[in-house]
């Protein structure tokens, strides 16, 4: 027997192929192996970026006893989550059915029929070879009783699937109940929402930006104005690169878990810009530049997407790339400079991190109208960056996921077109470009791909939302047809494949790999829900087409997302924020011009309630629906406010639109 994670496309998986385990990657053939040999098999599900992950394949996976252990008695399956998230779907939903909590490294031991029996998280190295010991004893002495007891687990993993449940229709009321919810569990004092460890509330914060524009509503801007803050100037947020770290370890955003995914920060590229358009903050500015720089330098692919992730660790060590004693600031930056900048990222002797080391934190503003110490910060930010670039870095998951993509092009469309970044609509629209050439096989979408080889696993349902999404977005942005085409298509394949039958979604399609159940969540947790996104298309879609079946099926899935979104928004952000959107109209725009730099172009952008859709372009360009029947007036740049196609009277000056905008708001 061997490692057969050698030719993996996955770079999580190919982390473990030099392991003395005898890893199978998930596929039929290693049931099958463990149906020929009758022995247990183990699943173990983690993600390239993750800690804990790395922890315990130092420990265990390259150990050469345990490895014996393992490939004694068991066949050992390597699964990367970020590439099967159907997969982890499953048996997180077991893992935490058994254990009442779930994480990664997930450890589930199961039959030859892969119903789990015994599930937990990470192992250290003595307890994992004891339960090693353990579940091969038990499988030869109770074996009866192992079998049963997958059974039952699988039982109740189908009867934990949300499916058919109750439906609340979206309506004011039920946003106002979320948007209070929220407000009840933020931390006043250092921003977000309940304790450590503290995640970025990008889609909550996305929700009550919507719901400030559709009810005035001044709490709602203060809690996302305050975690934004908060976030920006912590140590979760990179003050030299740009780009947040994936979550804080304490509840005041100090110390991060190092690792960058790119899903955040194109959800937090998306809160930040958004904050910006509202409130003309130059703090929320410069976080959304730098951010949506991060993801361009950082995350760029040679064949054009944006990778997964940067790694937690740095040569098996937290940290070690981005903290700092004061002592090493002086070495850089000389004594004076040193001291300063000691003093204004909180570098001190005693440390914030470990081993007497800190991580940056932004202590107090820079003063913008003081050109001599804005130079100051931008040299002191330089240098330090200079020299951490010679430190070891962290690794990077290359690998390109279609949905996170997705997520990044939408966030990147909308930078472009607000700030009038061209590097960020140019990367926009490239990346949609290698989505529809490269993950498009067959009509249908892949959900992976890596140097530029479109992977096997099939996309869920986050992936045909998110994607059909960016292309609205990049729709939106350069007028062409083919992306409203391209859109249609993959909101096709999810009313055709996703259904539930009863107004919800499935996460897989139904001729999808058969796992022991078939996975519906409608949470919004990391990344917003499959359901979730496939609504947001949906609607915009529907407001961009005008065609009224893609509303109805979305209102008929926001329905059954609106008790989550009444009873728990923090895990119903996405959902609570589209059903904003959908509550608002949305509004659509047409723009008539033959002149895409007119000052009636960057007013409806800049002052369209987050949500609407926006056209700019000629009068009846073909294939561009909201521009059909939509005259010039007098030759002059003219801009139709509608709603459910339904329009008010035509404008032709920025203030007349601002105000048309204004007077229909709330």
């Amino acid at each position: 027997m061997a490692n057969r994670l050698g030719s993996a496309t996955s770079p999580y998986l190919l982390q473990h192929k030099d392991n003395p385990v005898d890893w199978w990657p998930w596929g039929e053939a290693a049931f099958d192996e463990a149906r020929r040999r009758d022995v247990p098999v183990l699943i173990s599900v983690g993600y390239s970026a993750c800690h804990w992950c790395h922890v315990m394949a130092h420990e265990s996976f390259e150990d050469e006893g345990i490895a014996a252990q393992l490939n004694g008695a068991f066949v050992a399956i390597k699964v990367d989550r970020e590439e099967r998230p159907d997969v982890d779907a499953v048996y997180m939903t077991a893992t935490q059915a058994m254990t009442g909590q779930g994480g990664w490294p997930m450890t589930v031991f199961a039959t030859p029929d892969g119903e789990p029996f015994y599930c937990g998280t990470y192992f250290g190295k003595d307890d994992f070879a004891r339960l090693l010991t353990s579940v091969t004893t038990a499988w030869r002495d109770q074996r009866a009783d192992i079998v049963a007891q997958g059974a039952a687990v699988v039982q109740a993993v189908g009867g934990a699937q949300l499916v058919g449940g109750p439906t609340a229709p979206i309506s004011a009321e039920l946003l106002a109940s979320a948007a209070a919810g929220l407000a009840g569990e933020q931390d006043e004092q250092a921003g977000g929402f309940g304790g450590a460890p503290k995640f970025p509330p990008h889609m909550n914060l996305l929700f009550l930006l919507r719901h400030y524009e559709r009810t005035g509503s001044a709490e709602a801007l203060e809690i996302v104005r305050h975690a934004c803050e908060q976030m920006g100037r912590g140590g979760i947020y990179d003050q030299l690169a740009g780009g947040f770290a994936r979550y804080s370890v304490d509840a005041r955003w100090v110390v991060p878990h190092f690792e960058k995914m790119l899903y955040d920060n194109a959800l937090l590229l998306r809160a930040y810009t958004q904050l910006w358009r509202l409130t003309g903050d130059v703090f929320a500015r410069r976080i959304a530049d730098e951010t949506a720089a991060f993801l361009l330098r950082d995350l760029g692919t040679p064949e054009g997407g944006l990778a997964s992730a940067l790694d937690a660790d740095t040569s098996g060590v937290e940290g070690l790339t981005y903290a700092w004693t004061p002592a090493q600031l002086i070495e850089t930056l000389g004594d004076d400079d040193g001291k300063w900048a000691a003093d204004l990222f909180r570098v001190t002797a005693a440390g914030t991190f470990e081993h007497g080391t800190s991580v940056l934190v932004l202590a107090r503003d820079i003063d913008e109208a003081d050109p001599a110490l804005v130079e100051r910060w931008r040299d002191v930010r330089q240098r330090l960056l200079g020299a951490r670039a010679e430190r070891p870095q962290p690794g990077r998951d290359d690998k390109v996921v279609a949905s996170w993509n997705g997520l990044a092009i939408t966030a990147l469309a909308e930078h472009g077109i607000l700030t009038g970044s061209v590097s960020s609509r140019a990367a926009a629209i490239t990346l949609a470009e290698v989505l529809a050439d490269r993950h498009l096989v067959g009509g249908r979408l892949r959900r992976v791909s890596r140097d530029g080889v479109v992977g096997e696993p099939a996309g869920v349902l986050e992936d045909y939302g998110c994607v059909a999404e960016a292309f609205l977005a990049v729709y939106q942005v350069t007028a062409e047809p083919r992306w409203l085409d391209l859109a249609r298509e993959l909101l096709d394949v999810a009313l055709a494949h996703f259904p539930t039958g009863k107004g919800g979604f499935y996460d897989t399609a139904d001729d999808a790999e058969k796992l022991l159940t078939r996975p519906a969540d409608p949470t919004d947790n990391a990344t917003p829900s499959g359901a979730s996104a496939v609504c947001a298309a949906l609607v915009g879609y529907a407001a961009l087409s005008g065609e009224t079946a893609y509303r109805e099926a979305a209102d008929a899935a926001l329905a059954t997302l609106g008790p989550l979104v009444s009873g728990h928004p923090r895990f119903a952000g996405y959902a609570a924020t589209v059903a904003e959107a959908a509550l608002a109209g949305p509004f659509e725009i047409a723009v008539a011009t033959t002149d895409p730099a007119d000052p009636l172009v960057a007013a409806a952008f800049r002052h369209a309630p987050g949500g609407s859709v926006i056209v700019v372009g000629e009068p009846d360009r073909a294939g561009v629906p909201l521009l059909a029947d939509r005259p010039l007036r007098d030759g002059a740049a003219t801009a139709y406010v509608c709603r459910g196609f339904v329009c008010d009277r035509p404008v032709t000056t920025p203030a007349d639109l601002v105000e048309r905008l204004r007077d229909h708001a709330g």
